[in-house]
Parts: structure tokens; sequence; C-alpha cells
């Protein structure tokens, strides 16, 4: 069985992707030190695999803690996850976001070239697309428009640095996924989005909103030239995003690169806020108490995946409806708040 490295594997879209490996066969190593994660997660994934996981607990920045605590261990492949996500957080603390996401990137490809890693995979993001005005489906081709968080420039920065290290000539197969916008849990309810915090994002507001923790809601925006006026974006199952990760690995390990692989990890179609508020609501049985505000400054109105990529190289397809993930992400929601 072949030993992945996953770093930041205790976090949302990580937690999710180790139980796929460990499913495909795989064996995960996971590496977090649980500054944005929860403990508890560990405890709740071997529960779902019904297996010991191993957890190395170190700051993915520190060049000397990583090397001495994967010393004799054979890693086949990497994933990266760790890195802080919060576009509004990284506008106000904009150096600790540099700080943490572009150098612990740079220290777990340093560690996993000078290692002879054969795989890696990048967590990636739409937001590398920008504000790319005028085009509401986008293609791993689209011309970027403005990037305006430093959480996105991040990202960016990444892509740069992974294209720079492939150039130099590294032995390293590079596979940069990008995903939309993940939502749900896993279907046992055992793991799912738990946010530090007020939530950034929108699901996991709408299910706190339902059970009191928020007091209400807010729409931000309601005369876009969408068909209900809300931004509409491109919502997927987390489960679907985990699954895409281990299919990378697949094509990995079949498909030597001269270069990195950019692909766009998305369903294809929008859904608008209003809608996945109704469908929560239809799905839950519960209101949700929310109003419209001012829209917020760097919003598109429209951006979706075009997945056609991810079909033809990963053989990679979303299984969940929007309907499975509010579902999942309701269930999740209830059963951390017993």
């Amino acid at each position: 069985m072949k030993n992945i490295l996953v770093t930041g594997g205790a976090g949302y879209i990580g937690s999710h992707t180790v139980v796929q490996l460990i499913e495909k066969g795989y064996t995960p190593i996971i590496m977090d030190d649980f500054r944005n994660s929860h403990q508890t997660v560990i405890r709740e994934l071997e529960a779902i695999t019904h297996q010991q996981i191993p957890v190395i607990s170190v700051d993915i920045c520190d060049q000397q803690a990583v090397t001495s605590s994967l010393e004799g261990i054979r890693i086949e492949g990497v994933i990266h996850f760790a890195a802080y996500k919060a576009v509004g957080e990284s506008v106000l603390n904009p150096l600790q976001y540099y700080r943490n996401n572009v150098e612990s990137l740079i220290t777990i490809l340093d560690w996993s070239v000078r290692n002879q890693v054969a795989n890696f995979i990048f967590s990636s993001s739409c937001t590398v697309y920008g504000e790319a005005e005028g085009i509401k489906e986008v293609t791993e081709e689209t011309k970027p428009g403005i990037v305006r968080s430093p959480y996105g420039q991040t990202k960016v920065i990444g892509e740069q640095i992974l294209t720079d290290l492939k150039k130099s000539g590294a032995a390293l197969n590079i596979l940069a996924l990008r995903y939309f916008n993940p939502i749900g849990a896993h279907p046992s309810g055992l793991i799912g989005e738990f946010p530090i915090g007020k939530p950034n994002n929108l699901l996991p507001f709408i299910t706190q909103t339902a059970v009191g923790i928020q007091s209400e809601l807010t729409v931000f925006g309601n005369d876009y030239p969408t068909p209900d006026g809300t931004c509409i974006r491109d919502y997927i199952h987390v489960m679907d995003i985990a699954d895409a990760h281990v299919q990378g690995l697949h094509f990995l390990e079949s498909t030597p690169l001269r270069g990195v692989e950019f692909i766009n990890i998305g369903t294809g179609k929008g859904t608008s806020v209003l809608e996945l508020i109704q469908t929560f609501e239809k799905v839950s049985g519960q209101s949700v108490n929310w109003k419209f505000g001012e829209k917020r400054q760097g919003d598109v109105a429209e951006i979706y995946a075009n997945p056609a990529k991810s079909k033809q190289l990963l053989n990679w397809s979303t299984k969940y409806t929007t309907e499975d993930a509010v579902r999942d992400a309701w269930r999740w929601e209830l059963n951390i708040r017993k």
C-alpha cells in the first residue's frame, strides 16, 4: 500500500480525502498542527474508516521539523492542502497569509524533491481566475482577471512556484486542482466543515442560522444580472472533490508530465445564493432568517467550471447533487450540536 502524505489532512477537504484514499487502498499520513482544525476529526476519521490513521503534528512551514518527522518513511505521493483560506481574513492579515501559504508550499516541495517523491497534488482554487468579467463558464485557458485578495494571490503564486519548479527539471509529477465552491459533508455526518469563528462560506452560515448560532444571514446584493438577482456559483460536494484527488493520483501514477497540469474541479453548472437557501429549506424543513445587504466588492455575478478536462484526463465527474450536499451538511450540523 502506497503512503500518501496529506498536509492539512485534518481540515475540511483534507479529512474527506483521507477517507477516499483509504477506501481506494492507499495509506494516508496526516500532517497537521491543528491550528485551523480540530483534533477530534482524527477520532471521527478512524470511526468512519475502522482503522488507525498516522498523524504527524508539526508546523509545515518548519523545514527541520518536517524533515525529522518524516525520516525513514517512504512517501509515494503528497497532497498539499495546508493553507489559510478565508478571503476576508487575508485582506486584514496579508502577511500571515503570504507567510503560511507560500512558505508551507516551498517547504513541502523542497522536501518532496530531496526525497524523490513521485507525485504531488496542489490544492488550488478558482480564485486564480479573479474577476473574469463577462465570462461565466471558466476553462483552464480562461484569461485571469484581477485577483484582489491576498488569499487568491497565494494560489496564483503557488501555481507559479510549481510551474517554475517543473521548468527547472524537477522529476516531481505535479497536478494542481482548481476547486470551485466546496459544500456538504461526509454522508455519515461524522466529519464536515467546522468553521473556527463566524463562517466565511455560505452553506455553513445557512445551517448555523437555522440552528440559531447565527441570528441572521445576509445575502450580498439582489440586482446582479442573474435570474433572481443574486450571485451564481458552482457548488460541489466535498466528497466529489475528495474523489478527484484519488483520481488525480491514479492519473499521475500512469502519466509522466512534462509540465504542471491544471484542472478545474466543479460541476459545470451554477446555483444562485437564493436557490441554495431554498434547497436547504426544502431538504431540512427549516426556514432561514435572511435579508438582502449591500454588494461586496469583488464579487462577480456568475462563475462556474467547464469540467471537460477533468473528465478527459482524470476520468472524473461529480456523483452528488446539490441536494445531497445540503442534506449531508445539515446532518453534520445537527450532529455537532447534539
